[in-house]
């Protein structure tokens, strides 16, 4: 009982270790030390050309997709694609929200009036599966600016790779459970690499 306890501590060390390092988090150009005196950020998540799997196009893979679920179930494909869609406004830019938010002391949210605005683009998902006797994790790939709100003028660039999602206890049956774990992911450690940026 008591290597029971022990190996599964240990296994909640290790994945939380993974989760840490596993995502890249990466300055690609720019200086965020004007946000200092700061308090809230307005933001924006696009999904701009955005790869998903072994898909070169987002549209592509709905496409499949919905047809094969459809052929299995009448209209399950046409309800997968609504929650496909859905989960994003619903699940995973509240999720990166939050996250970021606990870990870096600036507000995100709906704020046209604020001076900067962080634009956040999902450029690559991996939604990953669980089939019981195999499963592969979910991963997205982040690409975020801070730029002068109502302008093209870019503060700084990063990018955000791999960040992992998954459930410990492996009940994430569901994909829009596994990317939302992603997307908390991303938040949690992109809010601590904004924080000691902005110092």
């Amino acid at each position: 009982m008591k290597i029971t306890i022990v190996l599964s501590a240990l296994a909640l060390i290790l994945a939380g270790t993974f989760t840490a390092n596993a995502q890249r988090i990466k300055k690609l150009e720019g200086n965020i030390s004007v946000l200092a005196g700061e308090s809230k950020m307005n933001v924006v998540f696009t999904y701009d050309n955005m790869r998903v799997g072994k898909y070169d196009h987002e549209a592509d893979y709905i496409a499949d997709k919905k047809a094969d679920y459809n052929k299995k179930e009448n209209g399950k494909g046409d309800n997968w694609e609504k929650s496909w869609v859905s989960d994003r406004k619903s699940r995973f830019e509240p999720q990166f929200i939050e996250l970021f938010e606990k870990n870096c002391k600036l507000a995100l949210g709906n704020y046209p009036e604020a001076k900067y605005t962080m634009v956040i683009n999902t450029n690559r998902t991996e939604p990953g599966y669980n089939v019981y006797i195999s499963r592969k994790n979910a991963e997205i790939d982040l690409e975020i600016s801070i730029v002068e709100t109502g302008t093209d003028h870019v503060i700084a660039k990063y990018s955000v790779k791999n960040a992992p999602g998954r459930t410990f206890g492996g009940g994430d049956y569901d994909t829009g459970a596994r990317l939302e774990e992603a997307y908390a992911a991303a938040g949690k450690y992109f809010g601590k690499e904004f924080k000691s940026d902005m110092k």
